[in-house]
């Protein structure tokens, strides 16, 4: 019998080699090839394919595209400002994180609008999905559900019933009978998102796909998965924590790393509202350690709050921890400390967090660590009403950072009446109702901790 032919690809961005090789040439990722059956090809005969003359600049029309919105406004806001017609939406995320859940929500509220929505499922059976509905509330208008996980049916049903959106979950049950590999290796995820993204385009319905996600975080696959679909939303959260957060990482029709934030309740997902609010509840008064930051996400701020713990070592060698944000951004950090501000913190144990389990790696948070730290060393607390924000450079400067006054407009709605910044930001704001310190300088910041 003729052996099948299996050629390798690359996992993270999909180079073909005839042979294994330790590092791929395309992305010079380390062993990253997976050996691959190759897809047999149908025995038809050519056809002249029909073909278009290229077109002048000039001559091209652009229309806006058509968007509808789901109903929740964070998910609108994630997207861009609503679901894009004809648009194909990758939404990765940890087992149990609620990616069935919230695009369960997300049917019911299109459905409620009239809209036709096509929910596709190659992991629960009709029975195990109503459930879910049914947790969810009653639902209105018009859903189909579908199990089936050969694409082939999945585009007849597509075809015949022209739905407005579809949901495929997962994009890793999907296979073609085509290709001889099991479903959710490297080819058949490949195949399969190539031919979803031709259904998307050619009738113009609009497809969200559900991906798995490996230990390492990203979508399990192909990482050109990611570079074919139009939009690639990655759900966050704790499982210890009630909140989740939807981030969008890539977005051709709107802004990337917007994020969107939901509460997990007995009913489903819960939009919240002010997540600023929602991330300080609890914060403690007057305690050394503990101060306010302004961050940027995508188009939104929050605010967060900084700790930091700093004590005498036991130890020959420090322990140093951060949580929340980048461990050697806080490594940096101390070590302008000891230079810039003549503090002694080799001898000490140092730990950070970005409480809430946000996780905030922006250079704008720098201020707010450094302030941390030198509010534990000194064990002296920074006022419950004063904000934060700035770059600290290696020579200990202070220096400016974008949407400032988005910040500040930010923490004056919450109340608070201080807000020290870069002196670079200060002479462009202009916000009521709250003071404004401007800083240049490391050694500033100390002062004003001393007052």
């Amino acid at each position: 019998m003729a052996k099948n032919k299996t050629v390798f690809f690359c996992k993270d961005c999909g180079f073909e080699s005839a042979k294994w090789i330790g590092q791929c040439p395309g992305c010079k990722a380390w062993n990253s090839f997976a050996e691959e059956p190759v897809a047999k090809k149908s025995a038809k005969s050519a056809a002249i394919k029909n073909f278009s003359e290229p077109q002048l600049l000039s001559n091209i029309t652009v229309e806006s595209e058509f968007r509808m919105q789901s109903g929740i406004e964070e998910f609108d806001r994630v997207l861009g400002g609503g679901i894009v017609q004809g648009s194909l939406v990758l939404v990765g995320g940890d087992p149990g994180i609620g990616k069935s859940t919230l695009l369960l929500q997300v049917c019911k509220e299109l459905t409620d609008k009239s809209k036709k929505v096509l929910y596709i499922s190659g992991e629960e059976s009709l029975s195990q999905i109503k459930l879910r509905a049914e947790r969810l509330g009653v639902f209105h208008g018009e859903l189909l559900l579908y199990c089936e996980t050969d694409l082939e049916l999945i585009g007849n049903i597509i075809h015949k019933h022209t739905p407005d959106v579809v949901v495929i979950d997962s994009i890793q049950t999907m296979h073609r009978d085509e290709i001889d590999s099991a479903p959710g290796s490297v080819s058949q995820v490949r195949e399969a998102t190539a031919t979803l993204m031709q259904i998307a385009k050619g009738t113009g319905v609009t497809i969200f796909i559900i991906g798995h996600v490996t230990k390492e975080g990203t979508v399990a696959g192909p990482r050109v998965l990611e570079h074919m679909v139009d939009t690639v939303l990655y759900f966050e959260g704790d499982n210890y924590a009630a909140y989740r957060i939807l981030r969008a990482v890539k977005n051709r029709f709107g802004s990337t790393n917007e994020i969107g934030v939901f509460e997990m309740q007995g009913k489903g997902l819960v939009e919240v509202k002010n997540p600023s609010e929602f991330m300080l509840k609890g914060r403690p008064e007057g305690e050394p350690g503990s101060v306010v930051a302004a961050s940027i996400e995508g188009t939104r701020p929050i605010l967060v709050e900084v700790q930091a713990l700093v004590c005498r070592t036991n130890f020959n060698m420090p322990r140093r921890t951060a949580a929340g944000t980048d461990y050697n951004r806080v490594n940096l950090l101390m070590a302008v400390l000891e230079k810039r501000a003549g503090i002694q913190l080799a001898d000490c144990d140092a730990y950070v967090n970005v409480a809430g389990g946000m996780r905030v790696t922006e250079p704008a948070l720098d201020l707010a660590i450094t302030t941390a730290i030198l509010s534990s060393y000194q064990n002296l607390a920074l006022d419950n009403k004063t904000i934060l924000f700035g770059e600290v450079g290696l020579t200990g400067e202070i220096r400016a950072v974008n949407l400032a006054e988005y910040r500040v407009a930010e923490a004056s709605k919450l109340g608070f009446e201080v807000c020290i910044l870069p002196q670079a930001n200060k002479e462009n704001i202009k916000v009521s109702g709250i003071k404004l310190i401007g800083v240049k300088n490391i050694q500033e910041v100390m002062g004003i901790l001393k007052r």
